[in-house]
């Protein structure tokens, strides 16, 4: 019986997904806490704008941010083809095993370190490997809740947009749902984040995170735009993967038109 349920090919796909969606999610949250210039990145000389009156802006941005598009787009594959309540699903093991990471990368960091790893970085310019482990794993504690909550509420955003979408246009249109979902998701995620971890944890006035709220959304609207093609390209593979016939039953399912 467990072959049988292994050999189906919609249960593959679903564990293949899902690995990359936790896997994804998981390095997201782990290189977080490097902030990178995006004109640099580009071969520009960093911006200095002003907006919602808050002056010295430019295109610092989470190293997260690379990767959680791709989380959008696999929210949509399971939306297409699973239905909202198998991305409530993986969400939820997502949030359960970032937290238990977040848990263990701290009782890392309380256990004692040995006497001579302390300056074991020296000769490669870490002169405290110690006070280097805590700096790269502990992040704020503001920081992790709003961004749980963020990917938490965000999901939920993007599950509901999706479907009202598809309950208009049917099968037709994908880019539509698809992209109308992450950019208004986004949207969310990127504001929550930011009023957890800065106005709440940081007080920071609520103008600045707006500001700053609308920089990094700028960046992640550009990026669901461009990725568009992608999610032709991974439905094209997947219905050829799982064949015409069974890849519509699953959409049809998905979107409750049939029994699962």
């Amino acid at each position: 019986m467990v072959n049988d349920i292994l050999k189906d090919k919609g249960t593959k796909l679903f564990i293949i997904i899902t690995s990359f969606f936790v896997a994804n999610a998981l390095i997201a949250e782990c290189i977080g806490g490097k902030i990178f210039s995006l004109e640099k990145l580009l071969g520009f000389t960093p911006f200095n704008f002003t907006l919602l009156g808050e002056s010295g802006l430019s295109l610092s941005l989470t190293c997260g941010v690379l990767l959680w598009p791709l989380e959008f787009i696999m929210t949509d594959i399971v939306n297409e083809y699973y239905g909202p309540k198998a991305v409530r699903r993986i969400s939820i093991i997502a949030v359960a095993l970032i937290s238990y990471a977040f848990l263990m990368f701290y009782m890392a960091m309380s256990v004692p370190g040995a006497d001579f790893w302390y300056g074991t970085g020296v000769n490669d310019g870490v002169p405290n490997m110690g006070a280097a482990f805590n700096s790269v794993f502990g992040q704020g504690m503001w920081i992790i809740l709003g961004s749980i909550a963020a990917f938490l509420v965000s999901q939920i955003v993007d599950v509901t947009v999706f479907h009202k979408i598809k309950a208009v246009t049917g099968d037709k249109k994908v880019w539509l749902r698809a992209t109308g979902s992450t950019v208004v998701s986004q949207l969310v995620d990127s504001f929550i984040v930011l009023f957890i971890a800065f106005y709440l944890g940081k007080d920071w006035s609520l103008q600045k995170v707006l500001a700053i709220c609308m920089v990094n959304y700028m960046y992640k609207f550009t990026v669901a735009v461009i990725l568009t093609p992608l999610i032709y390209l991974l439905e094209n593979r997947i219905d050829a993967f799982l064949g015409k016939e069974t890849a519509h039953r699953m959409k049809q399912a998905a979107m409750g038109k049939i029994a699962a």
